[in-house]
């Protein structure tokens, strides 16, 4: 395996544990402010949005096959 590839994959599977433990807080946040329903679908949606944003970045680089 190279650096390059190590790398990679190291910052694949450490941003996508990021995502998940940002979501957590997320609903944590959530749950400590008794936001309900609405309130929490507006704070995963507003806050969770630049997190949709770089994993669809991913999706296109691998659909288009550019970058490592």
């Amino acid at each position: 395996m190279t650096e390059e590839q190590f790398s990679h994959y190291g910052v694949t599977i450490g941003l996508a544990a990021f995502i998940a433990f940002m979501l957590f807080i997320i609903w944590d946040l959530a749950r400590k402010s008794q936001a309900g329903r609405f309130g929490t679908f507006v704070l995963f949606f507003v806050l969770a949005f630049g997190m949709l944003g770089f994993i669809a970045k991913s999706v296109l680089q691998w659909i288009l096959d550019i970058g490592p």
